[in-house]
């Protein structure tokens, strides 16, 4: 090779390699430390690729796991509410059947009843307040607030006043008021309060209607709160009026007492006494009782959805999706028996077994309710272990996910450290063959020298 002083051939031949040794040693370096194989599109672009979507899917596998968890201890509480429910059924069983037997008298009974009905009671309590995350398990529930002024004459509902003897109305009963089939909110729930006269007799009478159509009525004789009567209230004094299958209570104060003197003295052309006549005492308007309605403001509870929908997958098809059927285990549905329209266990009123006869009959509807809550139970149960089944397929599928995407991008640690060694070693050599490089041209000088 030609020695010359304007190039330097052998030097620029050493900087060549040095910089690509360099740079290949800075590549192993950068996936030494970043544990991958493939950092950058540079190095595997069709394994970057695949790669990205497998993690994708494995993390999202992971999210949906979660789901699984929350969906089982969802069942859980489902499942745990409807054994408490279970024990009450028991119980109230137990007292049809001692209500039904002739050796008991119709004092004992009554106490057998208060017992049963509360219990019942306690069923819609229960199927209203179990919830996962105020999602309904068992049945509806939440609260539903009135529209009404009590204390503003002229608003809805002006002769619920105090001064007409009425001082508070409360919801018991939210799963009924917060009913809704029509799915357009509570607004058409409404109920009215009269005054009826039956003879000599005061009778307080609620009528309710849901969802725009007539649903229930009960009266409560009052005649004693009347001035003068056996139970009449002082001035300051309350009491409580429940109409427990309207799952309403009325608090009423001193000044019902006048008022229902007023309805018993009332004729039938609405003056004087005939003692037979009914009239309406209250609950004035347009139409009788616009007065006296009262409608639910709006629905602040929640509904037991017909299914629940969890994702179990990491796609957008129904595969990756598990919907769970609720059945509504409360007392309005309890001993109608699958796919027919017996009596339910709140169809059996307030005297649900004060007598023999009507503690036979509730024998049998317990017997029913409970065959349907079993049927509740056995539908949860089959979920939960559907779901631990897909739990199980999930856990594998995340195994072998990760172990295809690390056999894409993870990387062999110990041959790529042989690698960068090797690298380390052209550069090393470069570099000294690029100072040798560099002493060639000081022959020239030698020569210059002579």
């Amino acid at each position: 090779m030609a020695l010359n002083i304007i190039s330097n051939y052998a030097a620029n031949l050493a900087h060549r390699n040095l910089t690509a040794s360099d740079a290949a040693a800075t590549r192993s370096l950068a996936k030494l430390s970043s544990g991958t194989r493939v950092v950058s599109a540079r190095d595997d672009a069709a394994s970057m690729a695949i790669g990205a979507r497998l993690n994708a899917t494995a993390q999202s596998l992971k999210t949906a796991a979660v789901n699984v968890g929350q969906a089982n201890s969802m069942l859980q509480i489902a499942d745990g509410g409807m054994a408490t429910i279970d024990d009450i059924l028991v119980r109230m069983k137990t007292l049809a059947v001692q209500a039904s037997s002739g050796n008991l008298s119709d004092t004992e009974r009554g106490f057998l009843n208060d017992e049963f009905t509360e219990l019942r009671d306690e069923i819609g309590r229960i199927s209203s307040s179990t919830n996962f995350n105020g999602i309904q398990l068992l049945g509806d529930g939440g609260d539903v607030s009135l529209n009404y002024a009590l204390f503003n004459p002229t608003g809805l509902a002006e002769d619920l006043s105090p001064a007409n003897g009425f001082d508070k109305i409360g919801i018991t009963d939210n799963n009924y008021w917060a009913t809704d089939a029509n799915d357009n909110g509570v607004t058409d729930n409404e109920f009215k309060v009269h005054f009826i006269k039956v003879g000599n007799t005061a009778m307080l009478n609620i009528f309710t209607t849901i969802d725009g159509a007539t649903s229930r009525e009960q009266s409560i004789d009052i005649t004693d709160l009347a001035t003068g009567g056996t139970q009449a209230l002082g001035p300051g004094e309350t009491t409580t009026i429940s109409f427990d299958e309207l799952g309403l209570t009325l608090d009423l104060n001193s000044n019902i007492g006048g008022i229902i003197a007023n309805t018993i003295t009332l004729g039938s052309d609405g003056a004087g006494a005939d003692g037979y006549a009914t009239a309406q005492v209250i609950g004035g308007g347009a139409t009788p009782g616009d007065n006296s309605t009262v409608r639910m403001l709006s629905d602040q509870g929640q509904q037991l959805a017909d299914n629940i929908s969890f994702q179990v997958g990491a796609g957008n098809t129904s595969n990756d999706r598990l919907a769970i059927n609720f059945q509504s285990v409360d007392s309005s549905e309890l001993g109608t028996g699958a796919n027919s329209s017996q009596s339910s266990l709140e169809d059996l009123g307030t005297n649900a077994i004060n007598t023999a006869a009507t503690a036979q009959n509730a024998v049998e509807v317990v017997t029913r309710a409970i065959d349907d809550l079993q049927r509740a139970r056995a539908n949860v149960g089959t979920y939960q272990n559907r779901l631990d089944f897909a739990g199980q397929n999930l856990a594998t599928m995340i195994e072998n996910i990760e172990e295809a995407r690390s056999t894409l991008l993870d990387l062999d640690v110990a041959a790529e450290m042989t690698n960068f060694t090797s690298k380390q070693i052209l550069v090393q050599s470069g570099i000294a063959m690029l100072a040798q490089a560099q002493q060639m041209p000081q022959n020239l000088l030698r020569l210059l020298q002579g």
